[in-house]
């Protein structure tokens, strides 16, 4: 059965409507350049300013191996592959987010100009009651990622057209200063791979969001 289809301000609602004294953790997944870091973003945005310190964003890049050790693994070309992030450091910190026991949360944050994750980059307080976490592979249905899929109080999976990956994940290796033969490298021999995976091979989301 295919998931209902949401937009940005359906989904702030019914985030908006749920148990003020809960916290939620919700997952929203989507394919390489789908708009879905994007579409986070906007959500904890306009949370914090309808609430304020309602929400906080936790995107899965921050797990990104090193690139030095994924060149000692042999894997940096491939560097955005489920196997090149640590899904059990997510898993774990998931877990503290949910057990909502400390103080604050330190997770890590994923930086583009350096192409490197910088640990304890970002403090989610106890205080949050909506952690909006956001990445390729939430919903995978593959290995250790498919345990993460309890782990959230609801899901969405971003809907983007192939053309349109193609062209946001160009723009996005031009912006960084890559050269045209590298850039489609990168596209078509890693980006849209892993986004054909994403597609193909996860779990059924509670809802679909169209970019």
């Amino acid at each position: 059965m295919v998931a209902p289809l949401i937009d940005e301000a359906g989904l702030l609602a019914r985030l908006l409507a749920a148990d003020p004294a809960a916290r939620q953790i919700i997952g929203i997944a989507g394919p390489p350049g789908s708009g879905k870091s994007t579409v986070a973003e906007r959500l904890v945005a306009a949370a914090n300013a309808a609430r304020p310190g309602f929400a906080a964003l936790l995107p899965m890049d921050g797990f990104h191996y090193d690139d030095r050790l994924l060149g000692e693994l042999g894997r940096h070309a491939r560097k955005g592959a489920p196997d090149t992030f640590d899904v059990g450091g997510l898993a774990h910190t998931l877990a503290r987010l949910r057990a909502r026991n400390e103080a604050a949360v330190a997770v890590p944050v994923f930086d583009r100009n350096i192409e490197i994750a910088r640990a304890g980059a970002r403090l989610i307080a106890q205080s949050v009651r909506l952690v909006v976490v956001e990445g390729n592979y939430l919903l995978l249905a593959e290995g250790d990622w498919a345990a993460l899929r309890d782990l959230f109080e609801l899901t969405v999976m971003i809907e983007t057209s192939e053309a349109d990956l193609n062209a946001r994940l160009t723009r996005r290796w031009q912006d960084l200063g890559l050269a045209p033969e590298a850039i489609a490298a990168k596209v078509e021999g890693n980006d849209l791979p892993n986004g054909r995976r994403v597609i193909g091979q996860s779990a059924r989301a509670d809802f679909r969001l169209r970019t």
